[in-house]
């Protein structure tokens, strides 16, 4: 038995109002299916929230085209905090979560017509490759970019799930001890130090930056792995100056990118490669949790700057919850991804604008 990782799950997002957030994110990336939505105390986290239960209302939306989803969390029992600096490339934490299109020129004229907030126009990575950066309504940075991979075929260039994440870190070298080595993310498709043209309307842009963008080297597998996809990872790491945590004087679950989520399987097997790679598990809800419409175990690890890592291995996702229609994940063969017909019943759950 080995470790399963499916993709990203989702990108946990704190924000100061949920139904908001989630309409917006409905409007422009089409985060229109909910897997599960519930308003629960957080008690699993108290040691990322001071030694205080917290309560929380989150949302699990997804894409049905495809990429990873979005968490959005919004505290109930406090008022969710901003940093108290603008926070910088290279600032430690998820500083960018990258979104996929099937055209880019399309998408950016999309969503500047529409009156989102755009930081620049269309650039070229180190790769060549175009994309452009855009904020949400309570200042998240997205990068979007062309995708060739897709769950079912867009109708249109709106953005689509999450592909990836850029992450700032102290030491890419060393950072890859757990990117590369353990989360699989062995492949890399360019490793380049300098000032970027594609960064200069980012706050800390016109610095000097090393940057790696690495992939997967192998076809990611498991249940969710068609819906789900390619996924990227880049490193940021700040030459010229010091830099400190996104989350510097705040806690988890307050306004920003707040986790990156794994969709996993074989929960025993990774908690042990984490272990015996010096990330051990911080949280680990044990046996199966239950969240009233999903269910499953989920864990958390910290990078070596302290970026929240999150796994889920999902035991029963909910299809039809008025018909009690659940997939049970548990009794089948792990690696191979749910049948295409069953992903896309989940579209029965579609929220409507």
């Amino acid at each position: 038995m080995k470790k399963i990782i499916s993709g990203i799950q989702q990108i946990g997002i704190g924000n100061p109002n949920l139904e908001k957030s989630w309409a917006w994110y409905r409007k422009y990336f089409g985060m229109d299916i909910p897997v599960l939505q519930e308003a629960a105390d957080a008690d699993l986290m108290i040691d990322y929230t001071r030694n205080k239960v917290e309560s929380r209302h989150a949302c699990i939306a997804m894409n049905m085209n495809g990429g990873g989803g979005f968490e959005i969390w919004q505290y109930t029992s406090r008022k969710p905090q901003a940093p108290e600096f603008i926070p910088r490339l290279g600032d430690y934490g998820i500083f960018i979560t990258k979104v996929k299109t099937t055209d880019v020129e399309a998408a950016f004229q999309f969503l500047k017509n529409d009156g989102v907030e755009m930081i620049d126009d269309i650039v070229s990575g180190p790769d060549g490759k175009p994309h452009f950066f855009i904020k949400d309504l309570y200042g998240n940075i997205f990068e979007v970019e062309k995708a060739d991979e897709w769950f079912s075929k867009p109708k249109s260039a709106k953005p689509g799930g999450a592909s990836g994440v850029i992450i700032g870190v102290s030491d890419i070298d060393n950072s890859l001890k757990l990117y590369a080595d353990v989360l699989g993310f062995d492949k890399v498709l360019y490793d380049k130090t300098g000032v970027f043209k594609d960064f200069g309307e980012l706050p800390g842009g016109n610095e000097q930056y090393r940057r790696v963008l690495l992939t997967h080297s192998q076809p990611l597998t498991g249940p969710f792995s068609k819906l789900l996809g390619p996924m990227k990872m880049e490193l940021v790491q700040a030459i010229d100056s010091e830099r400190q945590s996104i989350f510097k004087d705040r806690i988890w679950g307050d306004l920003g990118f707040i986790h990156l989520c794994f969709d996993i399987r074989n929960m025993d097997v990774l908690k042990n490669d984490c272990e015996k790679s010096g990330y051990p598990f911080t949280v680990d809800s044990e046996k199966s949790f239950d969240m009233g419409q999903a269910a499953g175990r989920f864990s958390y690890i910290e990078d070596p700057d302290g970026t929240l890592i999150e796994f889920v291995e999902t035991h029963k996702v909910p299809v039809i919850k008025k018909f009690r229609w659940y997939f049970d994940l548990d009794n089948r063969d792990q690696s191979k991804p749910l049948a295409t017909w069953m992903l896309k019943a989940l579209r029965f759950s579609r929220k409507k604008d």
